[in-house]
């Protein structure tokens, strides 16, 4: 039986998606620059088919070999929606989200609409009256935000941002609360073939140069600008009595993407959170697809043991997802 294929490109989470594809048996292509594909022909076995991404084309050609695209947080910055759409290529989940995902009004329509607790927004830097953190669109792990409580530094640095080519007007901004908490991303499966929300798993980004700073005294740090470029993932397992509010904001983030992109977001996803002091998770922002914390469960979540019997990591659960779909004539159910 010639299997469906999985594309991934090169970056973010690949390595478990590469492994999660071996074990359930699917053929794999990974696709990307020459120089991200060095590091993966490092390790024996873990590929047997690689294509250099050179654009569309590229895409086009792993459509002709019976690919389905299995999308990561690169696939968002480095492809991008219009190539991924242009190109036709069977998308493993909700194809338009990437669209929702990378603009700051429908990615905060999409929260309210789930009717989950998120931070108050300001729509313009004068009117901020607290700390407020400011977010630069797609996914780029962070890099470029920063903290302020100034309306003037908030419009001098966005203007510069503007002029520098980074971004193209206000409204590629998120000027938003900072809520002081503890930081907690919510990883989450929402299957079609099984028709259930499953808990994947939950993590910390660990943050340069915000967490460096904690380890200096007040007085050194004073005239650093805290910035949050992600360099890593640390494991967190929240209080059994969160679990529950986690499912609950899950299943109406999926609830919402069925009414406002139908038929629904398909496969992994990640609500990001600060857990405040009365326990209550903030959601602040969301990634539609598999997002790189999942990667602590490389040799298996012990959360996906509440379902399946045994740990998995988030790429075998994608794998099986598919094989399933293929075995039981659903491959419809799960691509766009």
């Amino acid at each position: 039986m010639n299997r469906v294929g999985i594309a991934v490109y090169a970056s973010h989470s690949a390595i478990q998606i590469l492994i999660g594809a071996k074990e359930e048996g699917l053929p794999i292509t990974l696709f990307g620059p020459p120089e991200a594909l060095k590091l993966y022909r490092r390790f024996p076995g873990l590929i047997s088919n690689a294509v250099e991404y050179r654009g569309e084309d590229s895409l086009n050609l792993l459509k002709e070999q019976g690919n389905i695209l299995v999308p990561s947080g690169s696939i968002v910055e480095y492809v991008g929606y219009e190539a991924i759409k242009r190109s036709g290529i069977p998308y493993f989940g909700l194809k338009e989200l990437i669209k929702w995902e990378s603009d700051w009004s429908l990615k905060l329509r999409l929260l309210r609409e789930a009717d989950i607790p998120i931070p108050k927004i300001f729509k313009e830097p004068q009117d901020v009256d607290s700390t407020v953190i400011v977010k630069l669109p797609g996914a780029k792990g962070g890099k470029g935000f920063f903290i302020s409580k100034s309306p003037e530094e908030i419009e001098s640095r966005i203007a510069r941002l503007i002029a520098d080519g980074k971004i193209k007007s206000l409204d590629d901004v998120c000027i938003q609360e900072y809520v002081v908490g503890a930081t907690m991303y919510a990883h989450y499966f929402q299957s079609p073939i099984f028709d259930r929300l499953e808990i994947t798993g939950f993590d910390i980004r660990y943050e340069t140069n915000v967490d460096g700073l904690k380890r200096l005294p007040p007085s050194f740090t004073e005239e650093i600008s805290p910035s949050f470029t992600v360099c890593g993932n640390i494991p967190v397992y929240p209080r059994e009595k969160l679990l529950e509010t986690f499912i609950e904001y899950g299943e109406r983030f999926v609830e919402a993407t069925k009414r406002l992109i139908p038929p629904g977001i398909v496969g992994p996803f990640c609500l990001e959170c600060i857990v405040n002091e009365d326990l209550e998770p903030i959601v602040f922002e969301f990634s539609g697809r598999i997002v790189a914390g999942t990667n602590i469960y490389l040799l298996g979540s012990p959360y996906l043991k509440l379902y399946w019997g045994k740990e998995m990591s988030v790429g075998r659960r994608i794998a099986k997802e598919i094989k399933i779909a293929e075995e039981t004539n659903r491959l419809n159910e799960i691509v766009t």
